[in-house]
């Protein structure tokens, strides 16, 4: 028999062993986040998703844009988002009682890839007082929400 999620099963015995060799475990199954809370500062979520998570030891902020949360738009220019999409990740992370130095990890998404120093100018200026700085992906894309020139996520640890 074949059920919602796609396993094979013959009973419930072999789907709750199915479940944890895919690795979706039962909770996962049962749609239960124990130890999970949401973080909610900064500004509000475009979809529905939380922006930001904490799972006890690891914080994961989700990507950030210069959205202003005080009035909902977004800021004119690249650097003028990036301030403020970094402004937006740390107050996820002092909510969470972090600060710039638990990030460990961050994703930055640019729409135009030629923007790469101006943005370099902005992040470098946000943790230059960081003694280790936190490993980091860049990547040009097509397109961000709502017109953004630049997104960035975190990751950060206890």
């Amino acid at each position: 028999m074949l059920n919602s999620r796609g396993y094979l099963v013959t009973g419930f015995a072999l789907g709750i062993t199915v479940a944890f060799v895919a690795g979706t475990g039962v909770g996962a199954r049962l749609g239960a986040q124990s130890g999970h809370s949401g973080l909610y500062g900064g500004a509000r979520p475009l979809a529905p998703y939380s922006p930001g998570v904490d799972s006890g030891e690891t914080v994961y902020l989700s990507g950030q844009v210069g959205i202003n949360p005080e009035t909902g738009s977004l800021h004119e220019g690249l650097q003028a988002q990036a301030r403020q999409a970094l402004s937006n990740l740390e107050s996820l992370l002092t909510e969470a009682g972090l600060t710039k130095d638990s990030v460990v990890r961050a994703t930055v998404y640019l729409d135009d890839i030629n923007n790469y120093p101006a943005l370099n100018e902005v992040y470098g200026q946000f943790f230059e007082d960081v003694d280790v700085k936190p490993s980091r992906s860049t990547v040009g894309v097509a397109a961000l929400p709502i017109g953004a020139a630049v997104e960035i996520d975190f990751i950060a640890v206890k």
